[in-house]
């Protein structure tokens, strides 16, 4: 089979935005990737984070799995089944599995008839209601949305967080868009596509912030809270220890309100398996520094002296007055879906939320695969 010319695209901002990540690759067939054109995406995926291949309706479960796998080819399956404690988990107890490839997912929003060897079943998008602390008024939902939650795909217990993920779009609703507002006291606004996915670099966070700021992040590391999330099921960011608490209106972490579950109604804690990651996760391939903190699942911040920050509310507001900057308007991609686009993002360098509130009869059917890790991020 002839080598297809393969050609690297920047993304273009609109008007008004300071993005400067994401890439479209034009000219390959990922059932067939051979391994001069994987290092060309590799390479690619490093430099621009987000990286859009278009048409790709016809790519199989198996290539998108092979593709994910092939950053890391020793990682781990996340395994796939039943929820350790799906009754306490922000889960949808309908998530969705393909049978015969259990290493990606099916997400989305509605009614679904048969799908990859699947019948009869429902999605549902995650709605900020669900989540937030407050919400829109129901009146203007469909008119009006939020970020949903601000996170790195990752288990932050036991396992590592996955290099990259994948995230293919079968069937994207039509026509309409939404203003997004951030109800934090600013008055802050985007015009987004309905459903869409939202980025922001974690790159440039750490650019945003002050000296001072560079040098804490730079010494500091950020202890996750255990059992913060379901790692059988982490793709859909199911949550244990934070279930019961409300996220912030902007989607970037979660209010103090002492909520959180006690040790004793969570499973076994092995202290071992407790993750304490550098707030700093160094580009394997630019060796560029990235503010990559999973806000929501944070418990305690390590300092370079030996001093840990326990107050939980102390360490959610530090975090957020570090992360904040970052998911203005200016710095999001609001990535804006069309059937067969095939997104593949670094993990390791950008944050990403779900966005948009759907009518019960808007389809939206996607598939998401990602691994973990067989090492951890690597620091400053």
């Amino acid at each position: 089979m002839a080598v297809l010319p393969l050609t690297v695209k920047p993304i273009q901002p609109p008007s008004g935005s300071k993005i400067d990540f994401g890439a479209q690759i034009d000219g390959i067939d990922l059932e067939n990737i051979s391994d001069e054109q994987f290092a060309t995406i590799r390479n690619a995926l490093y430099h621009h984070h987000v990286i859009v291949f278009k048409n790709q309706d016809s790519i199989s479960p198996k290539a998108q799995y092979e593709l994910t796998k092939r950053f890391d080819p020793a990682a781990d399956n996340y395994g796939h089944g039943k929820t350790i404690d799906a009754k306490r988990s922000i889960l949808h107890p309908d998530l969705k599995t393909v049978p015969h490839q259990p290493q990606v997912q099916i997400i989305g929003n509605g009614f679904i008839k048969s799908y990859e060897g699947l019948e009869n079943f429902q999605l549902r998008h995650p709605h900020h209601r669900t989540f937030h602390k407050d919400h829109i008024p129901d009146d203007k939902d469909y008119d009006f949305t939020r970020f949903y939650r601000w996170h790195i795909d990752a288990a932050l217990y036991d396992l590592n967080p996955p290099q990259v993920t994948t995230l293919l779009a079968v069937q994207v609703p039509k026509g309409r868009r939404q203003t997004l507002l951030y109800d934090d006291g600013s008055d802050e606004t985007m015009d987004v596509p309905l459903g869409t996915t939202a980025f922001v670099s974690g790159e440039r966070m750490f650019e945003l912030l002050s000296p001072a700021e560079q040098e804490f992040v730079r010494t500091s590391k950020i202890e996750y809270a255990p059992h913060p999330q379901d790692k059988k099921l982490i793709i859909r960011a199911s949550y244990i220890w934070m279930s019961p608490a409300h996220s912030r209106s902007t989607g970037l972490g979660l209010h103090t309100e002492n909520l959180e579950l006690p040790a004793s109604d969570l499973p076994p804690i092995d202290a071992s398996k407790i993750k304490i990651l550098p707030m700093l996760w160094k580009n394997p391939v630019t060796g560029k520094l990235a503010l990559q903190i999973h806000p929501s699942a944070i418990r305690r911040i390590h300092l370079a002296d030996g001093t840990v920050i326990d107050d939980l509310a102390r360490v959610r507001e530090i975090v957020y007055k570090l992360q904040r900057p970052g998911i203005s308007p200016p710095y999001v991609y609001a990535h804006d879906w069309e059937e067969g686009d095939l997104v593949l993002f670094n993990n390791r360098g950008v944050l990403h939320s779900v966005v948009g509130a759907f009518r019960p009869d808007e389809v939206r059917l996607f598939r998401q695969c990602n691994l973990a890790a067989v090492e951890e991020p690597v620091g400053p």
